[in-house]
Parts: structure tokens; sequence; C-alpha cells
């Protein structure tokens, strides 16, 4: 399942409003979401159509965006729950389409920061995916972050020491490497 076939269409609705999209414009896109039916193909073999109440349209030119408007509201969740640790002095949550990573100076904010963005996917009706989740504490302090992995509403995030963010390395004693 893609992340786009599982946004809960009434929650994208308020979100968009509390953006500041005009009503207009949501009804609009109600509209367009509205009445929407899918088919399986299985070889040569076709479903009879079935309601689609979740998620956004595939191949819409617009879906991506509505994923944006999602994605971002779940984002200022974590970033109202920081504590002002920041990237070489300047991002403090690093996102690009669905991947996003949380940075935090401690266990404990890490723990705090993940946990907020977990409680918004949810709520838009995505699920942070432990498999492709792991940690790093971000920390001149040798002994931060020792702890191998997280457990975080009933799944485990290990540890790194650096990953690479569009093209570039972070590691966890905050540097950039290319």
């Amino acid at each position: 399942m893609k992340a786009n076939d599982s946004v809960r269409r009434e929650v994208l609705y308020k979100i968009l409003i509390e953006f500041g999209i005009p009503r207009k414009l949501v009804r609009l896109i109600n509209m367009s979401l509205t009445e929407t039916y899918r088919r399986v193909r299985v070889g040569k073999n076709v479903s009879d159509r079935f309601p689609v109440r979740n998620g956004l349209k595939q191949g819409d030119d617009l879906s991506p965006m509505l994923f944006n408007f999602a994605l971002e509201y779940a984002i200022r969740r974590v970033q109202a729950n920081q504590d002002c640790l920041k990237l070489n002095g300047t991002h403090q949550l690093l996102a690009y389409a669905d991947d996003a990573n949380i940075l935090g100076g401690s266990i404990h904010t890490l723990k705090e920061n993940a946990e907020a963005l977990v409680a918004a996917t949810r709520e838009i009706g995505l699920d942070v995916s432990a498999d492709k989740t792991n940690y790093m504490v971000m920390s001149l302090d040798q002994n931060a972050g020792r702890i191998h992995s997280v457990m975080i509403d009933n799944s485990t995030f290990e540890r790194v020491e650096e990953f690479k963010y569009l093209g570039t390395t972070l590691t966890n004693q905050n540097s950039i490497a290319e």
C-alpha cells in the first residue's frame, strides 16, 4: 500500500481549512474525491468496482499537493515539540516527500518528538514504518544516546551513528559530510 492510499480524507479537509485554504476550494476537492471507485486486475480477470473512502487518487495532479499538506501538518506537530536542537544552526526536522528525520539532543527529546510524529501521522491515516526507521542522537557528548534501540508505540527503532539525507551524510557529532 502506498502512503497516498491511506490519507484520511475527512482529516485532510480539516487540515486544508486550518492552513487557510478557502472553504469553497476544500468543497471542490471533497467533490473530486467523493464517490471514487477502483477495480483490481489479476492476470486477465478484472474485479467488480468497489468504493474507495480513504486515500488520494493515483495519477491525479492534485494528489501530491494534498499529500504534502497532510505531511506538513504532521511535521508542524513535531516542530512544536522540539527542544531547539539545530543541525549546523538551522534545521530541527528534516523532511522530504514521505521521509522524515527527527533530530534530538537527548534520547528523551528524540522519543518525545518521535511520539509526536507517530501520533500526528496516525491521525491523518499514515504509519511510521519501523523497518525503515532509525534514530540518531546528535550531541557532542560521546555518552549521549548510547542505548542501542528505542521502543516507540510498540515499534523498535535502531540507533545509527550517521545517515545519508538527500546525498549528504549527517553524523551524531552534529557534522555534515558531502
